[in-house]
C-alpha cells in the first residue's frame, strides 16, 4: 500500500547514439568535414589562382596598344592642363575603348581638374585608375555552378573564329578541377572539323561528347545532350553552337529554337547564354553582342584573343554599354589561359607605373 507514493528510481541515460552513416558508410559529420575542405581548397587554387593571372596580365596585355599609348604619356606630360586630358582622350579611344565611355571618363576629370581636385599628375593617374575600375567592377562576376541544377546548361554562342570550341574545352578542365562531372554537345554541325576538334577536348579531359553526323539539326544535338546528362546524373552540360554572323537572321532564329527545345526538358534551361567575343574585333563586338542578346539573351561573356592585336579598350566598352557580367579573359591557347575576369587586374596591366610626384 502507498507504495505508488514512493520515490522511484531514476532510469540510467541511454548511452548516445552515434549518427546513423549516410549512404556509402560516410556520417553526416564526415561528409560535413569533407565539404569544408573542399571549400577550402577550392578558396586557396582560386587565390591562387587570382595571384598567378594578374602576372600573366600584366605579361600579356602590357603590349597592348592601350598600355603602349598610356606608357609614356604622363612622363611626357608632367603638368596637369588640357594637353595631358587630351592625350588621354586621344589614347583611349584609339584603344577601342570607344567615345562614350572615353567622353564619360574625360570629363568626370575634366571637372575635376577644374575644380582643383587634383594636387599633381599622380593625383589624376590616380582617379583615372579609381574611375576606370569603377566602370569594370560592376560587371566581374564569376560563373558560378547551380547545384540545384543538374545539369547546369552552358549553351555558348558567338560569331565565327572567335574561339567558341577551343573555351569549351578549357570551360571543361576547369569546372573538371572544382569537382563536377562533365558533358559536351557538339551543335556546331555546319562545321566538321569543330565535331572532330570538340571531341579531341573531350579525349583530353575525359569528358563525354554527344554528336551527330554534318548538317544535323543543332537543336536535336542540344536536346540529346540534355536528355542524356539528366540520364547519368551529370553535374554541368555545355552545348556548342555553329558559329554565325550577326547578320545572318535564319541562323540567329536558330539559335531560339535551340533555347526553345531545351526548355522542353528543363524550363530553366539553359541556365547561361555565354558569349565568346574575339578581343580583337573592336567596336564591331558591340553589334555582335546587341544582335546576339536580342536573339538568345546572353547572360555572360568571354573575351578572348587579348594576347594577339587586341586593344584592351572594347572590355570597358561592354561594360559601360550592357553591363553583362564579364565572366573570362582569353590571354593565351593554353588552357589555364582562360582567366576569371578580374577587374584590378586588368586595369593595372593596362596602366603604367604609377608617375612620380
Amino acid at each position: 500500500m502507498f507504495d505508488f507514493l514512493k520515490k522511484k528510481p531514476e532510469k540510467a541515460p541511454e548511452p548516445a547514439r552515434p549518427a546513423a552513416p549516410a549512404r556509402g558508410g560516410f556520417s553526416p559529420d564526415d561528409l560535413a568535414r569533407a565539404f569544408t575542405v573542399h571549400q577550402e581548397e577550392k578558396a586557396a587554387r582560386l587565390e591562387a589562382e587570382r595571384a598567378e593571372g594578374r602576372e600573366a596580365m600584366k605579361g600579356v596585355l602590357g603590349g597592348s596598344l592601350l598600355a603602349r599609348s598610356l606608357g609614356g604619356l604622363f612622363q611626357r606630360n608632367p603638368q596637369l592642363d588640357e594637353d595631358l586630358l587630351d592625350e588621354i582622350e586621344t589614347a583611349l579611344i584609339t584603344a577601342d575603348m570607344g567615345v562614350p565611355a572615353t567622353t564619360e571618363v574625360v570629363n568626370r576629370l575634366r571637372k575635376r581638374m577644374k575644380d582643383r581636385d587634383f594636387a599633381d599628375v599622380p593625383a589624376l593617374f590616380r582617379a583615372l585608375r579609381n574611375d576606370l575600375l569603377a566602370m569594370l567592377r560592376p560587371v566581374a562576376k564569376p560563373l558560378e555552378i547551380d547545384p540545384a541544377a543538374k545539369p547546369f546548361v552552358i549553351l555558348t554562342v558567338g560569331v565565327n573564329g572567335v574561339g567558341k570550341t577551343t573555351t569549351i574545352g578549357k570551360l571543361a578542365r576547369r569546372f573538371q578541377l572544382d569537382g563536377h562531372s562533365l558533358m559536351l554537345a557538339a551543335g556546331d554541325t555546319f562545321r566538321a572539323a569543330a565535331v572532330e576538334q570538340l571531341k579531341i577536348w573531350g579525349e583530353r579531359n575525359d569528358v563525354p561528347v554527344v554528336a551527330q553526323g554534318q548538317d544535323a539539326d543543332p537543336a536535336s544535338v542540344a536536346f540529346d545532350g540534355l536528355q542524356a546528362a539528366k540520364s547519368r546524373g551529370i553535374d554541368v552540360l555545355i552545348a556548342d553552337t555553329a558559329g554565325r554572323l550577326h547578320t545572318q537572321q535564319g541562323l540567329m532564329a536558330e539559335l531560339g529554337k535551340i533555347r526553345r527545345v531545351l526548355a522542353k526538358l528543363d524550363e530553366r534551361a539553359p541556365h547561361e547564354v555565354l558569349m565568346v567575343i574575339d578581343g580583337t574585333t573592336g567596336q564591331n563586338a558591340l553589334n555582335q553582342l546587341r544582335q546576339f542578346h536580342a536573339a538568345v539573351k546572353v547572360t555572360g561573356l568571354v573575351v578572348t584573343k587579348l594576347d594577339g592585336t587586341a586593344k584592351g579598350g572594347v572590355v570597358f566598352a561592354l561594360a559601360r554599354e550592357f553591363g553583362l557580367p564579364i565572366r573570362f579573359i582569353g590571354l593565351g591557347e593554353k588552357p589555364e589561359d582562360l582567366r576569371i575576369f578580374d577587374p584590378e587586374g586588368f586595369v593595372d596591366a593596362l596602366l603604367p607605373a604609377p608617375p612620380a610626384a
